[in-house]
């Protein structure tokens, strides 16, 4: 039986609490009042912990906004909320760093949060708490989802196509809960934001008129994408992850057979970006990729950056003209050069070029188009050297040298298609035939000698 002082507390909130109720909650919950926004708006601002310095320094925003954007990689719901507020530019100490495209990628992936809309379980018997938490977070939901409809209404389709790649990007180095939860996004069984339908912030009477909200619009209803994504979480050894597949599986007979076109395009998939796009609004502040997971997989590849001869990173450095010349050696970089490449990722300005920076440096140069750069990333996914072994990457990246004419990716390439490595697709002997004839016509044995020994400087040679 709930008390009665419960029931009217939870009457209150849901007609929207006052400030002053929110400030008697602040010391009970040990954090501070939530910032001013749509969330606020809508009823009540769920209290934030103090996470940020109180000092009056120059670049406070810059830190605070590197801060969140951490937060809101891993998932962090609140964060996430603020971050997409910031970027709103609704105060006017936010207006510098407006940026509706980075702003609605946020409350996109708020929504799709299950920290925002999973049932709050307390006790040691599984109750279900539904108190003053679970009504803000709703407030907060219905706040997102008001500012994110109303900057979808006013953006291009490529707009919209932007958020919806930086969405499954930020989802996508998640590992297994971000593939879910693309899945359920794909899902008709689900709401517009891969929510309960019962628990989603749009009214369903919205989603049978005859113009439903661009926000429930942004990602299109498809099995193949559901199978897709549930497969691709289980691939990475998560029983969640596989227990949807399976249940996806055996919803219809139709899902069923969609098993192996689904698995076909998950084995050549990559995200739709090679890391988040260091852009900057008028601020000056750019966006920083903050997706590394601190997985087995990611350190061991990370300590492999050693192996990889410098002049690569030296090369892509020049390259992105930080540099006038290609270093060779990592001591011969200035602070003044390092910095200033740490300045285009938005990472703190240190001095000291990291194994990340290292990586940061070859995929930056091979995202603006530089083919030795496109070819040097290739073979670190291949061999697992910076990055995680990855061949659809590989295979991708070498393909994008391989346009540019580089002989030695039409080595790499025709290598691809006659040895069949995991995870390429059409791996035709026909194909391989063709492009082994391409490289020779191309000069091809230096070339492909320049290869090997590429290959042999970052393969890592037996310990005994």
């Amino acid at each position: 039986m709930v008390p009665q002082s419960d029931r009217l507390l939870h009457g209150r909130l849901r007609k929207g609490m006052t400030v002053a109720v929110l400030l008697a909650l602040v010391p009970m919950l040990g954090c501070e009042p939530g910032p001013k926004g749509p969330g606020a708006a809508a009823g009540l601002a769920c209290p934030r912990p103090q996470t940020f310095l109180t000092t009056q320094a120059f670049n406070v925003q810059e830190q605070e906004i590197r801060a969140l954007r951490r937060q809101a990689f891993a998932g962090d719901f609140f964060a996430q909320i603020d971050l997409a507020r910031r970027y709103g530019g609704a105060e006017a100490e936010q207006r510098k760093i407006h940026d509706p495209v980075e702003a609605a990628t946020w409350y996109q992936l708020a929504l799709s949060n299950p920290d925002g809309f999973a049932p709050i379980v307390t006790g040691a018997q599984g109750q279900r708490r539904n108190g003053r938490l679970q009504d803000c977070r709703e407030a907060e939901r219905l706040g997102a989802y008001s500012a994110l409809e109303r900057l979808l209404e006013r953006m291009s389709s490529e707009e919209r196509q932007d958020v919806r790649d930086r969405v499954i990007y930020v989802l996508s180095t998640q590992g297994a809960p971000g593939f879910r939860t693309l899945a359920r996004l794909h899902d008709v069984g689900f709401g517009p934001f891969g929510d309960p339908v019962e628990s989603s912030p749009i009214d369903p009477r919205e989603l049978k008129g005859r113009r439903p909200p661009a926000a429930a619009t942004l990602f299109t209803r498809n099995d193949v994408d559901v199978y897709l994504f549930n497969y691709l979480a289980a691939q990475s050894g998560d029983v969640a992850g596989f227990v949807m597949l399976k249940d996806f599986e055996r919803s219809s007979t139709g899902r069923a057979s969609l098993g192996a076109d689904a698995q076909a395009k998950a084995k050549r998939w990559t995200p739709p970006f090679e890391f988040y796009p260091p852009q900057a609004p008028e601020s000056g502040v750019p966006l920083s990729d903050e997706s590394l997971r601190a997985g087995e997989a990611e350190a061991a590849a990370l300590a492999r950056v050693d192996e990889l001869p410098f002049v690569h990173v030296g090369q892509a450095l020049a390259f992105l003209r930080v540099t006038d010349k290609p270093a060779v050696t990592k001591a011969s970089l200035t602070t003044t050069e390092i910095q200033a490449f740490q300045a285009m990722l938005g990472r703190p300005a240190t001095g000291r070029l990291s194994s990340l920076e290292e990586v940061r440096a070859i995929q930056y140069a091979a995202v603006n188009g530089q083919a030795r750069s496109q070819l040097t990333l290739a073979v670190m996914y291949a061999e697992g050297v910076g990055v995680p072994r990855d061949y659809a990457r590989a295979f991708y990246w070498f393909s994008q040298a391989d346009r540019q004419g580089n002989a030695e990716a039409k080595y790499a390439m025709s290598t691809f298609f006659s040895l069949g490595m995991e995870g390429v697709a059409d791996q035709d002997k026909a194909s391989a035939v063709v492009y082994q004839i391409d490289a020779a016509l191309a000069g091809f044995k230096p070339s492909a000698q320049r290869l090997r020994e590429l290959l042999a400087q970052v393969s890592r040679a037996p310990r005994t």
